[in-house]
């Protein structure tokens, strides 16, 4: 297959011709493992699609995580970037994508490696690094995650964001990646949407998030049961939420626990039980947050003010930010155990729920 250019467009560079995608799924003997949740995508249109979301890619230095056979691969090398870097953690797939390395001589390089634990602080170039301020550098992150790291992975570069370290130490590097569709309409879910959630929060306090398309199930191999939604992020010069990060979660985490309740009910769980209706009272009224709505009717503005004033409390007394309510429940549920006497009262609610 020789991949050409679009009509009317003219490119500076131009893949060989190579074995089609299901060829090289064939020759090398390829086969999506399902406990990896591996979904193979053939449709070059709609792996170019999925590139042509990133912006413009001529002469950048691109991330890919998971190529998997090489698909979005091609698109990536058919727009005309300087480097490509490869992360990809099953070795069958590595003969493959050499393949391509050498239909591209100089332009790619692959690491055999887990993209959670594979440091990017020095996968590209010093002289690309910008400001925060300035506008994003020329580097790219893309990639067609499996369903089982993909939330992990973007809660884990979240907090490079916010931390402006790991491929965000380069500046405000964008990423166009792939979820569960239901997943990508949790991270672009405004208030009052019943997917409106801890990761709706934690991506748009950070980030711009814009739910580009859907991809049907059917055009993957194997069809996976749900459809696929392609997500691009530009993380944002300030964050709505100008906290630490371990603190914006612990809050928001709270706050969607108990996500059908009222929002109190979670806000409750931040403080110890000594103390905790008066405390919990404190926190609502100093955030000027009315404890009857629900997690998800809660604009990101209360979710500021409420981290705001959680942060001053913690400031006061340091204890509360290390207070673990799942621990206190761990310790009470210990405790009623040795009180073999008076027999095993039930679980609270609260204990279910967790």
């Amino acid at each position: 297959l020789c991949l050409m250019a679009a009509p009317g467009k003219v490119t500076a560079f131009r893949l060989p011709p190579l074995p089609t995608i299901g060829e090289i799924i064939k020759l090398f003997r390829l086969k999506a493992l399902k406990q990896l949740s591996q979904n193979f995508l053939l449709d070059l249109r709609l792996t170019d699609k999925i590139v042509k979301q990133a912006g413009e890619l001529k002469n950048a230095h691109v991330c890919e995580v998971g190529p998997g056979p090489g698909g979005i691969t091609r698109s990536i090398l058919s727009a005309g970037v300087e480097q490509l870097l490869l992360i990809e953690k099953d070795a069958r797939f590595i003969p493959g994508l050499q393949m391509l390395s050498e239909a591209a001589p100089g332009k790619v390089h692959i690491v055999h490696g887990d993209i959670l634990t594979y440091k990017m602080e020095k996968a590209f170039p010093k002289h690309l690094k910008k400001n925060w301020e300035d506008e994003p550098p020329n580097i790219h992150i893309i990639g067609n995650l499996p369903f089982s790291v993909s939330t992990p992975l973007i809660i884990k570069w979240l907090e490079n964001v916010s931390k402006r370290d790991g491929p965000f130490i380069y500046g405000r590097t964008q990423m166009t990646l792939t979820f569960q569709k239901e997943v990508g309409e949790r991270l672009t879910a405004n208030p009052g949407s019943s997917q409106r959630s801890r990761l709706s929060i934690m991506a748009q306090h950070l980030c711009a998030v814009e739910n580009c398309f859907v991809i049907p199930g059917q055009a993957f191999v194997p069809k996976p049961e749900v459809d696929v939604a392609v997500v691009h992020f530009t993380p944002l010069v300030q964050p709505k939420i100008q906290q630490p990060f371990e603190l914006v979660e612990k809050v928001v985490q709270s706050v969607f626990q108990f996500r059908r309740k009222y929002c109190f009910r979670g806000i409750e769980i931040l403080f110890p039980e000594n103390g905790r209706l008066k405390r919990t009272e404190q926190l609502m009224m100093t955030a000027n947050v009315d404890p009857t709505l629900r997690p998800f009717q809660l604009s990101m503005s209360q979710f500021r003010n409420l981290c705001n004033a959680y942060r001053k409390m913690c400031d006061e007394d340091p204890s509360l930010f290390v207070f673990n309510y799942r621990e206190e429940l761990r310790q009470k549920k210990m405790t009623r155990s040795l009180l073999e006497s008076t027999g095993h009262p039930e679980q609270t609610e609260e204990e279910n729920q967790l």
